[in-house]
């Protein structure tokens, strides 16, 4: 397979949606970066994806802390980016009052914070063209979600940034995208880390993450993946 000659950056990548991007984008021809805390899964993907030909480097990295954000912004702007995927982050489940406020802000840290930073950072590396695909939730587009209010909040804070830096690029005639994945449930092992079952039957991981990437390639702002 030809070449695209640019890489596709996943953060989030060792399992679930993050993993079934990297598998769409290295049969698109794309190189990849892949980054997660866990990295012996990093590694088995890795493995994989190289078989078929594609360069895959991995870093294990926790994105909560902004020092690791900076040295990845630093890495990625010697290549040429076409793609990043905002996709790390995690949700907890129970009641505001009772729930675990290290945690809740550890949330915010990498949900928030990370993306945030890594946001602006693709967009400058891009600078002319290239994908920017920010990971959010149906839960950012409903007004309160209470016993998870800090995932929402989170959430609604991704898909207003994503919106709103969509509209300026599109006010200055810019090529670089922006949009933002909101799926409702997803069988992926957010839901084991977030302590919920949700009553709604969930989408496959594969089956979200290529619909994304095909409304992304149709520049779509606000990507609610429908039921199989």
């Amino acid at each position: 397979m030809k070449k695209k000659n640019s890489y596709a950056v996943i953060t989030g990548a060792s399992s679930g949606i993050g993993a079934e991007f990297a598998k769409r984008l290295a049969a698109e021809g794309y190189d990849l970066i892949l980054i997660a805390r866990r990295e012996d899964r990093l590694k088995k993907i890795s493995e994989k994806l190289k078989k078929l030909g594609t360069e895959c480097m991995i870093i294990e990295a926790d994105l909560s802390k902004i020092s690791n954000c900076r040295k990845l912004i630093d890495y990625i702007s010697k290549r040429n980016i076409g793609i990043f995927i905002n996709n790390a982050g995690f949700g907890d489940c129970g009641a505001f009052l009772e729930s675990d406020t290290e945690k809740e802000l550890n949330m915010i840290d990498l949900n928030v914070k990370a993306l945030h930073y890594l946001t602006k950072g693709a967009a400058k590396i891009m600078d002319r063209q290239g994908y920017i695909l920010n990971v959010a939730s149906s839960a950012g587009l409903i007004p309160a979600g209470p016993y998870m209010a800090t995932y929402y909040a989170t959430k609604a804070y991704v898909t207003s940034l994503s919106r709103a830096v969509a509209e300026e690029f599109k006010q200055k005639n810019s090529r670089v995208y922006i949009g933002c994945l909101c799926p409702g449930p997803v069988d992926t092992e957010f839901n084991d880390v977030a302590n919920v079952k949700f009553a709604l039957k969930g989408i496959s991981p594969s089956y979200c993450a290529n619909y994304a990437i095909d409304m992304m390639k149709k520049r779509r702002i606000v990507i609610v993946p429908t039921l199989k």
